[in-house]
């Protein structure tokens, strides 16, 4: 039998026991957030970057120019203002690297190299990059102005309404080489060719992707389209007009 005291003993007791699982699990949380100031960790494959200054690391897949990408990020180009020591991002093909970059959401889907090094064993990493510059360079083309460039219907390599006046546009086929210049191959929905067009100038950033997308017969090349090719040579050649390359992808 229960003394007459011991209900508001085994209260009590309840009540402190509950007050002390409270406690500790506010310091468990406690204990699992970041001290103010302590250094962000590196960000991890598949996660969210924060807008500044992030730590990244990979394998660099492809490169061209100042244009480079690790598989461990997908969906981002990594852009190196600057001399790189052994060349261009082409000199980091297949090495694994950990870098700086700089993060601006306005510009999602481009990270600006500020740092990169390279691995040269389990503990040593040698500094290949340092720069200074945080803006996405103008010509790296933005997905929010893709809206801007139509696509480009032809009927006939001899009907100069179907481009002129177009100003910017895209075109589905493949790059060839010309006779003087590259040209494009345009293909219609049965991968037959419609004509071609005179590719006067391509940006390095265009460049970077048509090398990322060589495992592809053919896609989308998006267009400043300048002057036509006289009539009477079309038929021979069926190059239909001069363009400039801006950017190249798969849709």
């Amino acid at each position: 039998m229960l003394h007459k005291h011991s209900t508001p003993a085994l209260i009590a007791v309840g009540a402190l026991s509950v007050l002390f699982l409270i406690s500790g699990s506010i310091a468990c949380k406690k204990a699992e957030t970041p001290a103010a100031g302590a250094a962000a960790a590196p960000v991890k494959e598949g996660s969210n970057l924060t807008e500044g200054v992030n730590e990244i690391a990979g394998t660099v897949k492809s490169a061209q120019g100042k244009y480079f990408y690790v598989s461990q990020m997908p969906g981002y180009d990594i852009v190196a203002a600057g001399a790189i020591e052994g060349g261009d991002a082409s000199s980091l093909l297949g090495k694994d690297i950990k870098a700086k970059v700089v993060f601006n959401r306005e510009f999602p889907g481009f990270l600006v190299a500020q740092s990169i090094e390279i691995k040269e064993s389990e503990t040593q990493f040698k500094s290949v990059f340092t720069g200074t510059e945080t803006a996405v360079p103008a010509e790296a083309f933005s997905q929010k102005v893709r809206a801007d460039y139509a696509e480009l219907a032809i009927s006939s390599i001899n009907k100069s309404a179907d481009w002129e006046g177009k100003g910017k546009a895209k075109v589905r086929g493949k790059l060839l080489p010309g006779t003087t210049a590259q040209v494009i191959s345009v293909l219609n929905a049965e991968n037959k060719e419609i004509g071609k067009i005179i590719v006067d100038s391509m940006s390095e950033y265009a460049n970077y992707y048509v090398k990322k997308l060589r495992l592809f017969d053919a896609f989308w090349f998006y267009i400043d389209i300048k002057v036509s090719v006289p009539a009477n040579q079309r038929a021979k050649s069926k190059e239909m007009f001069h363009a400039d390359v801006v950017f190249a992808g798969l849709y």
